[in-house]
């Protein structure tokens, strides 16, 4: 029994070293788009370095990752969170979106 659970063990091991080598892809960009939310709106430095702190990480097109987004699988999943999150909302892009009328709340 304890050679299984070494076997296993081992196996686990290998597999975590060998997904450290699975290439990543970042979301960082070195150049601010016109279509910017600060670039279209020139909001005010405490509104903008608010949405900076706490937004822009996920929901524009350049994260400032912390450390341990070097560690796979926890690379994989913050790279799913930021893509969901930029499909929502993504300031990156803010001035090209195209407003969305619910028909069913508009109609009563």
């Amino acid at each position: 029994m304890k050679k299984h659970i070494k076997k296993i063990g081992l196996l686990f091991i290998v597999i975590f070293v060998g997904i450290q080598f699975v290439p990543k892809n970042y979301n960082q960009s070195t150049e601010v788009p016109t279509s910017d939310f600060m670039t279209i709106y020139n909001a005010p430095k405490n509104i903008e370095s608010l949405l900076k702190t706490s937004c822009y990480d996920c929901h524009s097109n350049n994260t400032d990752y912390p450390w341990y987004n070097k560690i796979q699988p926890v690379a994989w999943f913050m790279e799913g969170h930021i893509n969901e999150a930029k499909e929502e909302l993504n300031f990156s892009e803010f001035g090209n979106f195209e407003i969305e009328i619910d028909n069913e709340s508009n109609q009563g």
